[in-house]
């Protein structure tokens, strides 16, 4: 194909080196975003506010990040927590911790409503539907809330938001597998998003969502997310075809760990891999050239001269030496053996790439799910009426 060994260590540096320029661009245009709190927040202070939280199964810190949902520094809101299983062995811990916390008002309410094939999604409806106020939050149970969780949400609200949410932050790991998730989370998926929105490309994600209830009604209430098997895919549609735009919070926040396996690793990646190339698959297709290893590795197998090997040793440098910058400038978690971790992700993400092309269907805590995007199966059920 080349005329000669030198041409093509030429185009295989000179491929490495826009990867890494493109991968530098991401990290500063997340760092200009990360932390920044923008004034003019258009969100009605004071608003009372429902706080939906989907409970399914225990966890290393369920206790915790329940509790923090009752410690929140404001004025008026309430908790509702979903269970879609009674025999939910998370039903003890969700009772102890209301009943711990009288101050502030909080309900449970256990069994679900089929409008989806996403369990989560038809664990949150009932709770959605009996949220007493006008803003809704819908928060995982294992995001971590800081005091000021409220108002961070509200602060991201803007005249032109239909959505505000935040991407999770690794932290708290044990182990290495847990570090190398920490290494997906936080200064790629993170930094991706944060730097999508920098360009006006704004992207839900589940795990904190902030809603006006009034707006998402007009548009078939929380039913209407069952378009996508992945209900920040589907908001995210929702959104920009209102004319609206997802804003993230200036500070995503956290999720404890604990231990990670790496099968978990693997199959939590392939899944929302998988999710991605469904409902984003212009999107997604790119995503092969976001890790370092596979051009890196090619290149030094071609590189002929201790000119390029040093070349290449620059961008390597660079590369991770960036994205230690951002977890610091960050406040994210950030130790020096994170490289390894860096490194085996980087190496995990062509092999998650690929299979994400294969197959059309996830397995979410033990449920087989399709994933093809499909008409929510109320509207379905309507039309099959008709």
């Amino acid at each position: 194909m080349f005329d000669d060994i030198g041409s093509a260590t030429v185009i295989a540096l000179s491929v490495c080196g826009v990867l890494t320029l493109i991968h530098l661009a991401s990290i500063a245009l997340a760092a200009s975003r990360l932390g920044r709190s923008r004034a003019g927040s258009a969100f009605p202070a004071g608003a009372p506010i429902s706080l939906v939280r989907p409970v399914c199964g225990l966890e290393t810190f369920s206790e915790e990040t329940l509790a923090r949902g009752f410690a929140l520094d404001y004025p008026n809101y309430e908790i509702i927590f979903c269970v879609a299983d009674g025999n939910d062995p998370v039903l003890p811990l969700v009772r102890r911790v209301m009943a711990a916390h009288p101050a502030v008002p909080s309900r449970l309410i256990v069994g679900d409503v089929r409008v989806s094939d996403n369990p989560k999604l038809n664990n949150c409806v009932r709770g959605w539907d009996e949220a007493r106020h006008d803003w809704v939050v819908l928060a995982d149970s294992n995001v971590l809330m800081p005091i000021d969780y409220l108002q961070q949400l509200q602060s991201a609200w803007r005249e032109d938001t239909g959505l505000v949410c935040s991407t999770p932050i690794g932290s708290r790991p044990a182990g290495f597998f847990a570090e190398v998730e920490c290494a997906f989370l936080n200064t790629l998926q993170a930094r991706w998003q944060y730097s999508g929105a920098a360009l006006g490309f704004g992207f839900a994600q589940g795990k904190s969502m902030l809603w006006h209830k009034p707006f998402l009604e007009a548009r078939g209430g929380i039913r209407a997310l069952g378009a996508e098997i992945a209900e920040d895919a589907a908001a995210t549609k929702l959104v920009r075809a209102a004319s609206r735009k997802v804003h993230l919070v200036a500070s995503p926040f956290s999720q404890p760990l604990g231990r990670r396996k790496l099968s978990e690793v693997w199959s939590r990646q392939l899944r929302w891999a998988r999710l991605r190339r469904i409902t984003f698959p212009l999107f997604f297709a790119p995503e092969i050239g976001i890790g370092a290893l596979g051009p890196f590795v090619l290149a030094g197998c071609l590189a002929g001269t201790q000119e390029a090997a040093a070349g290449l040793g620059l961008m390597a440098v660079l590369w991770y030496g960036a994205e230690f910058a951002l977890a610091r400038h960050a406040g994210w978690y950030r130790p020096a053996r994170l490289l390894s971790a860096m490194i085996v992700r980087d190496a995990m993400l062509p092999a998650i790439w690929a299979g994400a092309w294969f197959r059309s269907a996830i397995v979410w805590r033990g449920n087989a799910m399709d994933i093809r995007t499909k008409t929510p199966l109320r509207l379905r059920a309507r039309a099959t009426a008709a």
